[in-house]
């Protein structure tokens, strides 16, 4: 059972085309074998919050809170790191925000 906080590595269909791509992602959190994530890139133009090697991650990335979806437990192929306390607190209150 994966829970908030986890970066995750999936396979994730893309909106406009229906390819199937290997990317990182965040779990906000997962039901009945649901899973919600939202999105990371390596491309910093783009806003979000930023995920940096201190963080865990492997390079500068950004954690696309306008990029959320819901894929299948199956479709994590493994767990790469956890978000420190902090940061999902970061993520916790751009979200609280963002629903104001």
């Amino acid at each position: 059972m994966h829970k908030f906080g986890d970066i995750v590595l999936a396979q994730i269909q893309f909106v406009d085309t229906l390819d199937i791509k290997t990317r990182p992602a965040l779990v906000l959190f997962e039901e009945y074998g649901n899973v919600v994530v939202a999105g990371i890139t390596s491309n910093l133009d783009m806003k979000g919050i930023p995920l940096t090697p201190k963080d865990g991650a492997i390079k500068d990335s950004i954690i696309k809170l306008n990029y959320i979806f819901t894929i299948s437990a199956e479709m994590i192929i493994k767990k790469l790191f956890s978000l420190p306390a902090e940061k999902k607190k970061r993520v916790v209150d751009e979200f609280i925000k963002k629903l104001s």
